[in-house]
């Protein structure tokens, strides 16, 4: 991984969108930190594309999407969000707009959008129920992420929010997860099974596909991904310009795929210095 400071401003310049991860990416402790608030506002502003993606589940993501007024709590300025690591999105309204552009100074209505049919969700939601059950009985010390508001295309155990799970009986659950037919990944807080091959980077390339009706894959140069766990893999791979905030270190030697770039910053902080980066370029 190289310095931030190491992206040339020739690349930063060509950039029309950000992918992010959230938790421990704009987050600490949960909750998002003030200057990664700002940075999203201020890159929507600037006229990007803003689209955050995450293993989380719909219910917290919903309240990312459209605000909780109960609560006193804002809808993001984002342009899309992809929850669950890509089985669905909330995002504007409408398809295959080519030359859509982000409109800085308005938010679209977000509506929530599934890769899957409403009949596969439901068979699926029936397999997911009994393979929880058989996680539960083989290792009694796993404990299922706290999904109020729903969980709808995969499973997750928390290993490292709520409750905390040794390493060993983190791959005891993978293993039952890999038995079973599920696809697998580790965020940093939470392990995910589905029995499709949603990730991060195929949500990804769907969701382009829908707002723009153009393929991800061709435009590489002017997108980035920052991020911080395994979970993130996926976009590290494929992504030409992707960044991991500082505290990627802390899992660095268990991953197979790095980021080109790391911040000096962890969390949010180092999410700041991305956009801040980027804003730079532009205005340059």
């Amino acid at each position: 991984m190289q310095p931030l400071s190491n992206w040339s401003l020739a690349e930063r310049r060509q950039i029309i969108g950000v992918f992010t991860d959230i938790d421990d990416t704009l987050t600490t402790q949960g909750r998002i930190t003030p200057d990664a608030l700002q940075a999203l506002s201020d890159l929507k502003a600037a006229g990007l594309w803003v689209i955050p993606v995450t293993g989380r589940h719909t219910g917290w993501c919903a309240r990312l999407a459209h605000g909780d007024a109960a609560q006193g709590l804002a809808p993001w300025p984002v342009d899309a969000l992809l929850a669950e690591n890509g089985g669905l999105a909330f995002a504007p309204d409408f398809e295959h707009k080519n030359g859509l552009q982000p409109l800085p100074n308005k938010r679209e209505q977000l509506s929530k959008i599934y890769q899957q049919t409403e009949a596969n969700r439901t068979i699926d939601a029936s397999r997911m129920h009994q393979v929880a059950q058989r996680v539960l009985r083989e290792v009694p010390q796993a404990r299922l992420s706290r999904d109020e508001g729903g969980r709808e295309t995969d499973l997750a155990f928390d290993y490292n929010e709520h409750h905390h799970l040794a390493p060993a009986a983190v791959q005891q659950v993978l293993a039952i997860l890999r038995a079973q037919g599920m696809h697998t990944s580790v965020s940093s807080i939470h392990i995910h099974g589905c029995f499709y091959d949603f990730n991060k980077w195929q949500g990804a390339c769907w969701l382009v596909q829908r707002l723009l009706g153009r393929e991800l894959a061709q435009e590489l140069d002017r997108w980035v991904f920052v991020g911080d766990s395994g979970n993130d893999q996926p976009m590290f791979q494929h992504f030409k310009h992707s960044v991991g905030v500082a505290n990627i270190r802390h899992c660095e030697a268990s991953l197979t795929h790095l980021p080109r770039y790391v911040t000096q910053a962890e969390r949010g902080a180092g999410f700041a210095q991305v956009a801040q980066a980027i804003l730079q370029a532009r205005s340059a």
